[in-house]
């Protein structure tokens, strides 16, 4: 079925009264003792029984709205024009104890992060429970039974026994569905769900927004979906709204922004969505005479009784993008891991660029680790927040202590910067004066100052904005064509992979259940597990063509 055949689901009833209507809203912040805005004159509905996204970039305004319509700005946020009205009800008039009554009970938050959202050292079933403790009149065994029932229509399993447990006892989706019990704990009229899947493999990703619209269409309740995904945006709401720098730029149902829209900033968030950009960059094939400089042979790693990876075997050439997918905990990072010499193989074996590693010691490995960097999921937890940019880039030259001289070193360094397209005054900032895009840019030239053959990728674009991962995964191309690097791509992101791989191995607990050209495993995927993964792509009804 195409976007265009499907255009009905979108279509708004007319004549409902909406659970939500934002109407000239201003909002600010006060710095340095100036109250600024940063918000500027949004109006947008939100009917019963239907989901409108908000969509836009770090720093769009999109979060920023949400909590005004929540009541929850920081001391230094306010209002400072423009109305918020839920049902007949004002909200910008509202007092201190006039929210208390409302939030949770008729409005309620799906926030982004359950590890931070959640106590770790109260049981969950326990924080749900308070919920039902502020808004409703049942007693203590009523609500626990009440919880029960809260956890099995989100589909957790041994409700009993997942009351009792601790957030940290529990997976990222099992969290995040928790999250999403407290908010539905009081039947609220408006649910408004803040990035509630980023953190989320695709799967589950999947499961959690498609319990969301389940609870939309059984109950008529309002979503107002905040994400920067336009893919996701594309595949679950009827309405879409694009916020740049604070202002709406277009708000329209989904299937007429996503099939003509009408502002070039929504044109260049739908063309930086993965599933449109694989269709538009097909790869020429890898020449089966390149060198081999990964071979993985029957590899396996054991913590304990726990086995994470159970006899792995794929080879790479010289040159080839080889990505590992897989949703948490199939072995992905452990492979990385073993690679880069940071976890020693239980058996197996693997050879990189000739060396078999796992009968090296550390010295031994040592000279290697200038041929093979990793560049992290999150840049910022591996910079030393001491170090100037410079500093950081600098650092695996004087760890390998080469004699080549402070000068020839500093070009070193600046060669690296540009190379990732940073400019060289970017230098003698610290890493927390940049944006995210611009951190992983700076992890990615100091993974390229030793000039190594191979980069292991282990989700390097997982934080990152769409449009901002686009132009990353831009980046990596570029580099990889001019400098011949050969690069293990690791991803949960199935979309991602088949924008810029050339061949997929997928692993499910431990196991390569699957491996080959990308475009053969994404076309004729050969396990239902893998078939599992490609249905759960984000922004498969935002590709030209798309279905949903």
């Amino acid at each position: 079925m195409t976007i265009a055949q499907e255009s009905a689901r979108t279509e708004v009833p007319v004549g409902l009264a909406p659970v939500l209507a934002v109407t000239d809203l201003t909002v600010g912040y006060r710095r340095a003792g100036r109250l600024g805005p940063v918000v500027h004159d949004v109006s947008f509905e939100v009917p019963p029984g239907r989901t409108l996204a908000l969509v836009g970039e770090s720093g769009s305004g999109k979060t920023t709205l949400a909590h005004a319509v929540l009541g929850l700005l920081p001391d230094n946020g306010a209002v400072l024009d423009g109305r918020i009205t839920f049902r007949d009800q004002v909200l910008t008039d509202l007092t201190a104890k006039g929210w208390r009554d409302i939030r949770g009970r008729a409005v309620a938050l799906v926030p982004q992060d359950p590890a931070v959202s959640l106590d770790p050292v109260r049981r969950v079933g326990r924080q749900v429970e308070d919920v039902l403790l502020l808004h409703t009149d049942l007693d203590a065994t009523a609500r626990r039974e009440r919880v029960h029932e809260l956890f099995d229509a989100v589909g957790l399993d041994d409700v009993r026994r997942r009351f009792r447990q601790y957030p940290h006892e529990l997976s990222g989706g099992m969290r995040q569905r928790v999250l999403i019990a407290a908010a539905i704990a009081a039947e609220p009229d408006l649910i408004i769900a803040d990035e509630p899947t980023s953190a989320l493999d695709a799967t589950v990703q999947k499961q959690v927004l498609d319990l969301l619209d389940d609870i939309r269409t059984r109950s008529g309740t309002g979503i107002l979906l905040v994400t920067h995904d336009l893919g996701v945006a594309a595949d679950r709401a009827d309405l879409i709204g694009v916020m740049r720098a604070g202002r709406l730029v277009e708000l329209e149902p989904a299937d007429r922004l996503v099939g003509s829209p009408r502002h070039d900033y929504t044109r260049h968030l739908l063309d930086s969505v993965p599933s449109r950009r694989a269709r538009a960059s097909a790869r020429a094939p890898i020449a089966a005479d390149r060198p081999t400089v990964i071979d993985v042979a029957d590899l396996r790693k054991d913590y304990g009784d726990f086995t994470a990876l159970d006899g792995i075997s794929f080879q790479v050439r010289a040159g080839e993008t080889f990505a590992v997918v897989g949703e948490s905990g199939s072995g992905k990072s452990t492979t990385a891991r073993v690679l880069t010499g940071l976890t020693a193989a239980t058996s197996g074996r693997v050879t990189l660029l000739g060396n078999d590693i796992t009968r090296l010691g550390r010295r031994e490995f040592r000279p290697l680790r200038r041929e093979v960097q990793i560049v992290y999921q999150n840049p910022y937890a591996s910079f030393d927040p001491r170090f100037e940019v410079y500093d950081v880039v600098d650092e695996p030259l004087r760890s390998f202590r080469r004699k080549r001289g402070r000068r020839a070193d500093a070009d070193r360094v600046i060669a690296a910067l540009e190379a990732t397209a940073l400019p060289p005054d970017i230098a003698r900032r610290h890493p927390r004066e940049l944006s995210g895009g611009q951190r992983q840019r700076v992890a990615i030239a100091r993974a390229l100052v030793l000039e190594p053959k191979i980069l292991i990728l282990d989700e390097p674009i997982s934080a990152l904005d769409v449009s901002v991962a686009a132009q990353i995964l831009d980046l990596l191309r570029t580099l990889q064509r001019e400098r011949g690097l050969t690069y293990l791509f690791i991803s949960h992101d199935l979309a991602v992979v088949r924008a810029i791989s050339d061949r997929v191995a997928v692993m499910q607990h431990g196991r390569i259940v699957e491996q080959g050209p990308v475009e053969r495993v994404f076309d004729s995927p050969a396990t239902e597990y893998t078939n599992r993964l490609i249905n759960a792509i984000a922004g498969r009804r935002s590709a030209p063509g798309g279905t949903s």
